[in-house]
């Protein structure tokens, strides 16, 4: 059956990578918020990641322009949502991420922290964290933007301390400001701000932000899986499943809401992509890109032999399975780049793909290195290659 199917080759989902993740110079974005949608979401668990996955992906902007995006207009907002997973999403694309996914992860977290707060015994309960959580939020339209240790100054409750595993070999008492905080914003009722120091910074302060608007989940589910295929596509339930962190009944119901199209690969196994998503796609021009640590291109499927040397995985993954900054050319990993301390951006390559690709990670590297300009980066996760670089 298999083989009456259209036929997306290596070659073409390679292609579609260069264009619709907006690599190739001529597909680049004009804005932020086209730079997140064009992959759906940013990882941004290390904050120079958002910054830096933008950079690959604008036609222009600096450091600044991203920064206005996410501070000034708020056109892009930072969410806990797939797989427990800090991500970037524009504002446009926020609500169904929360729907899909972020009201899961925030109701589960509250009913672990009201679970910690009992097995403490003292006390506190549901009411105690309502009126904490009042209070936080009071103090910020008071005060406006504070860091945590601002704000766990200023609100009593925040000092509370307490209990883990109380009895246990592995007792260890514990500050509830971080939790308190994690919960109010993972419920969308505070936000990341402008963060103390630079724009690799994590230090963030954070800021009173109404929720976001009520999506049903199915539809939320549905409508980023239908967005997920088109810029991932093609790929199967399984890549879905993995990039979400959703139930597999979850995934399957998404799925059949967008009644994607089957696909044949080069090696015979079928796939998915959006209804109607079966044509080739023009190539783009010869593109190069030095992408940084978890950027979404390099972590978009469970499955990415089709862009990634299995070879080449010990090196450029962590124990893990985060990827490191990796070098590409034309929609394959083809080495990895690093930062050194003095500020050079030095890169590897893991094969021979020729000078022309040679070339153009070298004219990358440079176009990096001034966009970065003094800023330092060191990677949250750091890989064998990084590490090698840097040394």
């Amino acid at each position: 059956m298999s083989a009456s199917l259209p036929l997306i080759s290596t070659t073409e989902r390679r292609n579609r990578l260069g264009r619709r993740h907006r690599l190739a110079p001529s597909a680049r974005a004009t804005t932020v918020g086209e730079a997140a949608d064009s992959v759906v979401a940013l990882h941004a668990t290390d904050a120079a990641t958002v910054f830096l996955s933008t950079r690959a992906r604008l036609a222009e902007g600096s450091p600044g322009t991203v920064e206005q995006a996410l501070y000034d207009d708020v056109r892009l907002v930072r969410l806990l949502s797939m797989r427990n997973t800090l991500f970037a999403v524009s504002t446009e694309l926020a609500p169904y991420v929360d729907a899909s996914t972020a009201r899961t992860i925030a109701a589960k977290e509250r009913r672990t922290f009201l679970k910690h707060l009992d097995e403490d015994g003292q006390g506190l309960d549901a009411e105690w964290l309502a009126r904490a959580e009042a209070a936080a939020l009071d103090t910020l339209d008071i005060r406006g933007p504070l860091t945590g240790s601002q704000l766990s100054a200023a609100v009593p409750a925040l000092r509370q301390k307490i209990t883990l595993r109380r009895g246990k070999k592995y007792e260890t008492e514990q500050g509830v400001a971080t939790r308190v905080i994690r919960l109010l914003a993972a419920d969308g009722r505070i936000r990341r701000d402008r963060p103390r120091g630079s724009w690799t910074s994590s230090q963030f302060r954070w800021v009173h932000t109404a929720p976001w608007p009520a999506v049903l989940a199915a539809e939320a589910r549905a409508e980023i899986a239908r967005l997920w295929l088109h810029a991932y596509g093609p790929a199967t339930e399984a890549d879905l499943k993995w990039w979400t962190g959703w139930t597999l009944s979850d995934v399957r119901k998404a799925l059949a809401a967008v009644g994607p199209d089957q696909v044949r690969l080069d090696d015979g196994r079928t796939a998915l992509v959006s209804p109607g998503d079966t044509a080739p796609e023009p190539a783009p021009e010869p593109w190069a890109a030095l992408l940084p640590a978890l950027d979404p291109t390099g972590m978009g499927w469970a499955d990415r032999g089709f862009h990634l040397d299995a070879a080449h995985r010990s090196v450029l993954f962590d124990y893990a399975g985060n990827i490191g900054p990796t070098a590409w050319w034309n929609g394959e990993i083809v080495g990895g780049w690093a930062q050194r301390p003095d500020g050079e951006i030095v890169w590897r390559l893991l094969g021979d793909p020729g000078r022309t690709a040679e070339i153009a990670l070298a004219a990358e590297a440079s176009r990096l290195s001034a966009w970065v300009g003094d800023a330092r980066i060191t990677p949250r996760f750091r890989t064998p290659l990084e590490r090698e670089l840097v040394a």
